[in-house]
This record gives structure tokens, C-alpha cells and sequence, in this order.
């Protein structure tokens, strides 16, 4: 399957919010969930350091990764809200998407990502292992992972 990654803009804001919908519906298992508040992701199409890439099948965004840049005690990224859309999950969109955060992260020179996920969510976690994540704590339902990058 062929698909391109890039930078998002503001333009891309209302697929996002659909595909961050699909995500907490299926982490959840329930249609009732909330979407972002207003103007929360205006902080990632405003030229600062933290950014959101898509996935791309001709023209047609099918899954997201935003970064946050931290720099106060410890220097990192966090990876905010990742998604890729159920019909492509399996194809490297997910593998492709983390990718380019972790080398948006190593061209500002941090070193550490970090993340959290669900406990129950079992197909994330496996997937993030097989990324090089590692367990950093346990914060009851879910839990922090971090990689060296």
C-alpha cells in the first residue's frame, strides 16, 4: 500500500478530530467520548516546536502522530495522540508515522520519547515494544513508556 507522510496544517484539523474520535471509541469500546477541546490543537499548526504529522493514501489522511517538545527538567517529545484509521491498520502507516517523530525529535537533538497507553490496550502496547519502547511506570490504568532515541 503507498502512502506519503508529511507536516499537518490547519487545513487538516477537521480529519484529525475524526481519527482521534476513532481512537478513543475503539480504546474505550463506546461511542461516548469527547473530542478535543477548542483551539487545543491550535498549538500545533503555530510554528512552535510541536507538530502533528499525517499518513497519506492518495490525498486521503488516514492517520496522525502529534509531538509535544518538552524542555524543562528533562528534554523529550511526547507523543500526544496517535492514530491510524482501523481500514490501514497493518500496512506501516503506524511504524512510518512514529518514525517521523522519533527523527523530528533527533534533528531538534532530543534524545527521549515518551508516551502513555491504555493497559487494555494490547495491540498499542505490543505494537510499541516492538518500537523499542520500554515500560517507565505504572500509573494505575495505564502506563508511561519511554525510548532512548
Amino acid at each position: 500500500m503507498n502512502f506519503t507522510t508529511r507536516k499537518a496544517n490547519k487545513k487538516d484539523e477537521k480529519i484529525i478530530c475524526d481519527l482521534f474520535f476513532e481512537m478513543l471509541r475503539t480504546i474505550y469500546n463506546t461511542d461516548d467520548v469527547q473530542g478535543y477541546e477548542e483551539g487545543y490543537l491550535d498549538n500545533f499548526f503555530s510554528d512552535g516546536e510541536n507538530v502533528i504529522y499525517v499518513a497519506e493514501i492518495e490525498g486521503e489522511i488516514v492517520g496522525y502522530i502529534s509531538v509535544e517538545v518538552h524542555r524543562e527538567d528533562r528534554v523529550f517529545i511526547y507523543i500526544d495522540d496517535f492514530s491510524v484509521s482501523k481500514e490501514y491498520r497493518g500496512n506501516g502507516i503506524g511504524n512510518a508515522l512514529l518514525n517521523e517523530a522519533e527523527k523530528y525529535a533527533s534533528s531538534l537533538s532530543i534524545h527521549v520519547s515518551s508516551l502513555h497507553v491504555e493497559k487494555s490496550n494490547e495491540r498499542a502496547l505490543n505494537f510499541y515494544s516492538r518500537n523499542g519502547y520500554k515500560v517507565f511506570e505504572d500509573q494505575e490504568n495505564r502506563l508511561l513508556l519511554i525510548k532512548e532515541l
